[in-house]
C-alpha cells in the first residue's frame, strides 16, 4: 500500500497527477523546455497581476514583453496578514498554509495553492528517487525539531506515522539522547537519514569517539541527506566516514520548493522544472553564471501566492556549465544578513569567517559546537559546547587566526555554554550579527 502516496491525495495534493505532469516537463527538448520556462513565468505574472491586488499594486510598473521590468520581492514586502496576500478564490482554508522557520531574521506565513504543493512533492520524491528512496516504502530516520506543545507535538507525530519516518528531536543533543539513537539505528531497518546539518554533524562526533560506523550497525541505510544549514567539507568527510554512506546535500526554502538537490554525479543540481533561478547583483542585474550575486527565485506555479522574483536572502554562485534545463549551483555562500563588517569598512561572508574559526576551534575534538555574534563592529562573541574549557593558548590561537584572515583592531571574548540556543524550528544559526 502506497501509504505516503494516500496522505498526499487525502489532504488534497494529487501526488499521481503531480508526478505524470513532472515526467512531461522533464521529457520536452532543450528547445520546448526553454520556451516551456518563458510561458510560465509570463503566466504566472500575467495571473497575479489579474487576481492578486498585493501583486498589482506592486507591480505597477510591469511590462510583460520586459522580465527585468518585474519587481523583487523581499521577505519584508510579506510581513503584512497573509488575507491581503493572496490571490482571489483562495481562502486559508482552500490552500496549504505554513510558517517559514525565520533562520533569516523575517519569518512570516506563506500559502501555496495545492497543485503547486503537489509539484512540490513530486519533485522532491523525484530526487531521492536517484538514490532508490521510495516515501512510500523507504524508512526514513528524521533529525529536525518538533512542536513542544501537546497538540503540535502529536501532529507531527501522525505525520512521521504516515510518512514512515521516525523523529529523533534536535532539542536534546546529550550523550544520553544519542545513545538511544544509536539503539534505535540497532533495532530498526532505515533506509536513509535526513535532517538539519549540525545535528546529524553532532550524532556523527558522538559515533567517532565511540568508534562505530553507523553503516556496520544499521546495514540497511543507502544514504544521508542533509538540509537547511550549510554543510562544510570537513563535516561531509565525517559524516561519510563515520555513518558508511553517500552524503548528499539538499536546498530548500519551505515557502518554494526544493532548489538544489546532489546528483550522482556530485553537482548540486538546480530544480529548474518548477522554479526559476536567478543570480542578481545589488542593481538588480542578472549576473553571468560563475559571479556570486543573490539568489532570486520565480515559483512557476504558484497561484495563491505570488513568489515571484523572490529575494530568498542567501548569496551563491551558477556553475559555468550550467544550462536553463540543467543549472548547477557551484557554491552557496551564505545569508544576505549574515556579513561581517569591519572597523575598515571590509566586508566578509559570515560562514565563510565561521569556517576559518572552524578549522583551528574543532581540530582536536574537545569542542562540539559553537556560533559566532558580532556584537560590534570591532568585537567577536564566540560561544561554544565543550567537554573541556579552552586554554589560554587555545583561545590567543584563535583570536591571531581571526585577525590573520579578517583585519587586526579586532577583538574577541568567548563564552563556554551547556547548550547553544537553536531556532523554534531546531536549527542553528551559526553566525549572528548584533549590527
Amino acid at each position: 500500500m502506497r501509504l505516503f502516496d494516500l496522505s498526499l491525495k487525502l489532504n488534497g495534493f494529487d501526488i499521481h497527477k503531480a508526478k505524470s505532469a513532472l515526467s512531461e516537463i522533464q521529457a520536452k527538448n532543450d528547445a520546448d523546455f526553454t520556451a516551456y520556462v518563458e510561458h510560465q513565468k509570463n503566466t504566472i505574472v500575467s495571473y497575479h497581476l489579474e487576481h492578486n491586488s498585493f501583486y498589482k499594486a506592486l507591480g505597477k510598473s510591469i511590462h510583460l514583453n520586459d522580465w527585468n521590468s518585474v519587481p523583487i520581492i523581499t521577505k519584508r514586502h510579506l510581513q503584512q496578514p497573509l488575507e491581503e496576500r493572496l490571490s482571489d478564490d483562495f481562502t486559508p482554508k482552500t490552500v496549504y498554509l505554513n510558517k517559514t522557520s525565520g533562520s533569516s531574521g523575517d519569518p512570516f506565513i506563506f500559502a501555496k495553492d495545492k497543485w503547486c504543493h503537489a509539484l512540490t512533492w513530486a519533485e522532491i520524491m523525484n530526487r531521492f528517487g536517484w538514490y532508490s528512496i521510495d516515501f512510500n516504502s523507504s524508512k526514513q530516520a528524521r533529525f529536525y525539531g518538533i512542536p513542544l506543545d501537546k497538540k503540535g507535538y502529536y501532529k507531527e507525530r501522525l505525520k512521521d506515522y504516515f510518512g514512515n519516518r521516525f523523529r529523533f528531536s534536535v532539542f536534546d543533543l546529550s550523550n544520553e539522547a544519542f545513545e538511544k539513537a544509536l539503539i534505535k539505528f540497532q533495532s530498526t531497518k532505515f533506509d536513509f537519514i535526513n535532517g538539519y546539518t549540525s545535528s546529524i554533524v553532532q550524532f556523527a562526533k558522538f559515533l567517532k569517539r565511540k568508534n562505530i560506523i553507523l553503516n556496520a550497525v544499521c546495514p540497511s541505510l543507502k544514504a544521508c541527506i542533509v538540509t537547511s544549514e550549510m554543510l562544510f567539507d570537513d563535516d561531509k568527510l565525517l559524516l561519510e566516514s563515520q555513518f558508511g554512506l553517500p552524503v548528499i546535500n539538499e536546498y530548500g526554502a519551505s515557502e518554494l520548493d526544493l532548489i538544489a538537490f546532489q546528483n550522482t554525479k556530485d553537482e548540486w543540481q538546480v530544480n529548474s522544472e518548477t522554479l526559476f533561478v536567478e543570480i542578481l547583483d545589488d542593481n538588480n542585474n542578472v549576473l553571468p553564471n560563475g559571479q556570486e550575486g543573490r539568489v532570486v527565485i520565480t515559483s512557476l506555479y504558484n497561484k495563491a501566492h505570488p513568489f515571484i522574483r523572490y529575494d530568498l536572502g542567501d548569496i551563491g554562485v551558477l556553475s559555468k556549465k550550467s544550462t536553463i534545463r540543467k543549472p548547477i549551483l557551484k557554491k552557496l555562500i551564505g545569508r544576505t544578513n549574515s556579513i561581517v563588517v569591519l572597523p575598515s569598512g571590509k566586508k566578509a561572508a559570515g560562514l565563510t569567517f565561521y569556517y576559518i574559526t572552524k578549522n583551528v576551534i574543532e581540530n582536536d575534538g574537545n569542542v562540539s559546537e559553537f556560533i559566532v555574534e558580532q556584537s560590534k563592529i570591532d568585537h567577536f562573541i564566540i560561544r561554544y559546547v565543550s567537554r573541556e574549557e579552552l586554554s589560554f593558548d587555545k583561545k590567543e590561537l584563535i583570536t591571531a587566526e581571526m585577525k590573520r584572515y579578517l583585519e587586526a583592531g579586532i577583538s574577541v571574548s568567548f563564552e563556554r555554554l551547556k547548550q547553544l540556543k537553536r531556532t523554534e524550528a531546531g536549527k542553528l544559526k551559526q553566525f549572528i550579527s548584533k549590527l
